[in-house]
């Protein structure tokens, strides 16, 4: 099974998508014209203002929605999974996949507010599968893409995150005086493997409060501990840094040594220094991938470039912040290990230790004795925990679409227990199976997403230059897609068509750019 699974893996995450991440991103930057760069104050301004409502929630809280799946475990394991295994320059292109993925992430999330519909509960419901078969006309590829992800989000990715969560428990209580050996038996199974399944069923059944109570409970539970967790963690590599920071400018050294391949002991990286840089910064961030455009479609906002410029926001949070707070914490104190091409060992700060969050772990608790170790599972478990809750979103959401925006109790109720079930197996599996079944889910999802908005990202970009447009009048935009030649955006023209032809409460319309001169 192990053999196949790789196998598998080695085909959808082959150099094809790598490049497709990359060139993607490239794109869109300049599509966009650096929206990412011309925009950052906008992002900054619309990520704190806007209200939600008994259909959608608030722009901050579709942030903290896609962030509480963007920042998870690949922030810490998958971070120093990259370093391992790509060297210190996989920071570097962990960077660059973050830069680009901002204008990649505006696109599918703009797509997803364009595409949005209401669900038979009058919820906003939208994202990849939605904009597929409203855009392209592809109900098949549209399913195909729901398939995916109900798989991928439901039952393949959320064991990663439950792993990472047993494992990091498992370290700080190994001699404790709590668990103190984890060698021998517990109720007939290898103690360690005991302690973990214990942790699973601990995570399941918080999981189980959460999403038992829907959309507006997952919202308001991210919008409280995402942006808790995530400062709390960049505070933590902050305080690191400074007591290192004699070694910071070598860090910083090998970091664009080694990304461009003239280190003399990771140079012959390079190749690898952007497998992996990518690989994870597309795992980390997400952007292109197909998750974040689902909080994102949840959003109240009056034109849907709004979420579009929060959403690109998002993955500068994540990459150059939580994803650098991790990088930072195990290069400036010189806690991980180096496999070369051949994997022979290049570099080897902690012998015996394999790639992950026991990098951070060690990091922290060579600064802060006794410290370390708790806090990193402490963040890990924030992180992981509200990753599995957005991936539940995700997946509902995506079912939604399967059952054709109609309520179907017993499906839903057998996403949930599923997603419950695969939390308890995956805090018990070996974390490389784990790892491998994730990046599976991940890879599906990206390739039919990036295909997608390569071919539709055309309204996402009239979308920005009305918005834009409309700024410079000096006007709240609001959205027509008439106006725009935009087909198939039912929601916004429902709402268009109300009284007086505005939404309440916002300003009248003002008439876009033809779509001849976007």
């Amino acid at each position: 099974m192990e053999s196949v699974i790789n196998a598998v893996n080695g085909i959808i995450w082959s150099q094809a998508l790598i490049f497709m991440c990359l060139g993607a991103g490239l794109y869109f930057t300049f599509r966009t014209r650096f929206m990412q760069v011309r925009g950052f104050v906008e992002m900054i301004r619309l990520t704190v203002r806007g209200q939600s409502s008994d259909a959608g929630v608030s722009s901050f809280q579709a942030l903290a929605m896609s962030m509480a799946g963007r920042i998870g475990i690949g922030n810490i394991a998958g971070v120093a999974t990259a370093i391992a295994f790509g060297g210190p320059g996989a920071v570097f292109w962990m960077w660059v996949m973050g830069f680009l993925g901002a204008s990649t992430s505006f696109v599918e999330c703009t797509l997803a507010q364009i595409y949005k519909t209401r669900d038979a509960e009058g919820r906003y419901r939208g994202g990849p599968a939605y904009y597929i078969e409203k855009a392209m006309g592809l109900k098949w590829y549209a399913l195909a893409f729901a398939v995916a992800t109900i798989a991928a989000a439901g039952f393949l990715m959320p064991g990663v995150q439950a792993n990472a969560i047993a494992d990091s428990v498992a370290n700080v209580c190994q001699g404790s005086a709590l668990c103190g050996s984890l060698d021998g038996q517990w109720l007939g199974l290898p103690a360690r493997d005991a302690l973990k399944l214990g942790i699973g069923v601990v995570v399941a059944l918080l999981l189980g409060v959460i999403i038992f109570g829907g959309v507006k409970r997952i919202a308001h539970f991210a919008e409280i501990v995402v942006p808790f967790m995530a400062l709390g963690y960049i505070l933590m590599a902050v305080t690191v840094m400074v007591l290192n920071a004699e070694y910071v400018p070598e860090m910083f050294r090998i970091i664009f040594e080694s990304a461009f391949g003239t280190h003399a002991a990771f140079g012959a990286m390079l190749g690898l220094a952007v497998e992996w840089g990518v690989k994870r910064g597309v795992y980390a961030n997400e952007a292109g991938q197909g998750t974040g455009p689902h909080a994102a479609a949840a959003a109240e906002v009056s034109h849907p470039a709004k979420q579009g410029y929060v959403q690109a926001f998002a993955i500068y949070f994540d990459t150059m912040l939580v994803c650098t707070s991790s990088a930072f914490l195990v290069l400036a104190t010189g806690k991980y290990n180096v496999h070369g091409p051949d994997g022979k060992e290049l570099y080897g700060g902690l012998p015996g230790v394999e790639a992950g969050a026991g990098y951070a772990q060690a990091a922290v608790e060579s600064m802060l004795p006794g410290w370390g170790a708790g806090f990193i599972a402490l963040a890990l478990f924030f992180f992981a925990f509200t990753t599995i809750m957005a991936y539940y979103y995700m997946a509902e959401t995506n079912l939604t679409y399967v059952n054709a925006n109609r309520p179907r109790p017993l499906t839903v109720l057998a996403l949930r227990l599923g997603i419950i079930a695969m939390v308890i197996f995956g805090a018990y599996r070996n974390a490389t199976q784990a790892w491998a079944l994730g990046d599976i889910g991940v890879g599906l999802m990206a390739w039919l997403n990036i295909v997608a908005i390569l071919i539709l990202h055309k309204p996402a970009m009239l979308a920005l230059r009305d918005y834009e447009r409309q700024k410079k009048l000096g006007v709240e935009p609001v959205f027509d897609p008439d106006a725009l030649g935009i087909r198939n955006a039912d929601f916004w023209r429902g709402r268009r068509a109300g009284p007086g032809g505005a939404v309440a409460g916002e300003a009248a319309p003002v008439r876009p750019v033809p779509q001849g001169e976007a």
